[in-house]
């Protein structure tokens, strides 16, 4: 396959031997993919702050350690430095509105998007959002910059568990899980 044929086919540049896919096209891809929405807070007072993601996962069990990706351009980013502490607020069904705010739906911004919803902390002192299905309390680890975003890694120093559904996310819809009937 010959250069403007990978151009036709998606591909864009190359790099080394292989082609570099358009950037589009991995976003899309990766819409398709059902997530659970998580906000991810960190900061204190007025500089609180926050994002949506459906980034957040365990990278490890023992020891406890989170792992999340966020933008290096975000406003959470240099809060998360600045602090040494996150916390992955994993969302209810009943979150939708927590997950708009976080995600700056209507241009919501640092501590405004904390309104309208109890908050509490814990260890780290990172806020923990009260009612979550699950948040996880870390302290970080390391940051590991690639491209775009960081590589937030967490120790995790506390979890507190709820009661619910999960919220997920799936091609630009909230929604819930729904099991297969056997």
């Amino acid at each position: 396959m010959n250069v403007a044929n990978l151009i036709r086919s998606g591909l864009g540049t190359t790099h080394g031997t292989a082609p570099t896919p358009d950037p589009t096209l991995l976003k899309s891809a990766m819409r398709s993919v059902s997530g659970a929405v998580s906000v991810i807070t960190a900061g204190a007072g007025s500089e609180r702050t926050g994002a949506t993601v459906t980034s957040a996962t365990a990278l490890s069990v023992d020891p406890p350690t989170m792992i999340v990706n966020i933008n290096r351009s975000s406003s959470t980013y240099p809060v998360i430095r600045r602090y040494g502490h996150f916390c992955v607020n994993i969302l209810a069904s009943q979150h939708q509105d927590v997950a708009n705010r976080f995600a700056g739906i209507g241009g919501v911004k640092g501590e405004a998007r904390y309104e309208g919803a109890p908050w509490t902390t814990r260890l780290s002192g990172a806020p923990v959002l009260v009612g979550a299905l699950a948040a996880i309390d870390c302290e970080l680890e390391e940051i590991i910059e690639r491209h775009s975003h960081g590589i937030v890694i967490g120790r995790v120093v506390q979890i507190t568990l709820g009661d619910g559904q999960s919220l997920v996310y799936n091609n630009g819809r909230y929604g819930g899980f729904e099991p297969l009937t056997d």
